[in-house]
């Protein structure tokens, strides 16, 4: 199963609606994953398949492969475009 993790700056405002939107496009596709929010310091930690946040902010992310950078934290379809090219960079067409 896939780990998201989606991050932001304090781990609770907006991240937690970026998650919100994730889980939602997730289970349109019919798509299992383990998703959480969390703040910038400790995502350098987490052991996730997948990173979103701000643009701004995943720059700022080190050890972190597959980072999704968001322009627009609020727009929806942007997230969905770019969640679902990185499910298939990493699964191809398999989910």
């Amino acid at each position: 199963m896939i780990n998201i993790v989606v991050v932001c700056g304090m781990g609770l405002g907006s991240s937690h609606f970026v998650l919100m939107n994730v889980m939602e496009i997730l289970k349109e596709y019919e798509v299992e994953a383990n998703v959480e929010n969390t703040d910038l310091f400790s995502a350098n930690f987490k052991d996730g398949d997948i990173f979103i946040g701000a643009d701004y902010l995943m720059e700022q992310l080190d050890n972190c492969k597959n980072k999704i950078y968001l322009d627009d934290l609020v727009d929806k379809d942007e997230l969905k475009r770019k969640l679902l090219k990185s499910l298939e960079d990493i699964y191809g067409n398999d989910r």
